[in-house]
């Protein structure tokens, strides 16, 4: 699978989804702007040793993202903004699992231009607006590895 974050802002994060991306054998795709450098030593710290073996692609924007994907893949926006959950969708090995950033998740017309291929991650607790952003790629991740291991 295909690990993509739309201008992820937290080097902590995209450095422990990193490590993520190499344990699970998943490439890392980062998209411009980025609210860090990636030579930043919090990534490094986040992602330890780890982080010179992430399978990392650069984008410099959505549409060069975009162009990069070869015809007929799976785009997964994961959000918090539908009633579909992850448990809905069927996932392949070449799914292209998308999150937005920490703050402002994914741009308000991915929402009606992607609106059949937006899945949340189920919530039971109360207040609450979402997972940080690391934790709801492993989840998202992880479910997609058991359904794999069972297909």
């Amino acid at each position: 699978m295909n690990i993509v974050l739309f201008q992820p802002l937290i080097p902590q994060n995209t450095g422990t989804i990193g490590r993520l991306a190499v344990c699970t054998d998943n490439a890392l795709h980062l998209i411009k702007p980025l609210g860090f450098d990636l030579d930043e030593k919090k990534i490094k710290k986040a992602g330890m040793d780890y982080w010179p073996h992430v399978k990392l692609q650069v984008h410099e924007s959505w549409d060069d993202f975009i162009s990069s994907v070869p015809k007929g893949r799976n785009l997964i926006f994961c959000s918090t903004k539908t009633d579909k959950t992850i448990y809905d969708h069927q996932f392949t090995e070449d799914d292209y699992l998308i999150f937005g950033n920490e703050s402002h998740g994914l741009p308000p017309d991915f929402y009606e231009t992607y609106q059949d291929s937006l899945y949340t991650i189920p919530m039971r607790g109360t207040h609450l607006r979402s997972h940080n952003l690391a934790n709801a790629v492993s989840i998202v991740v992880y479910e997609g590895i058991r359904q794999l291991s069972h297909s």
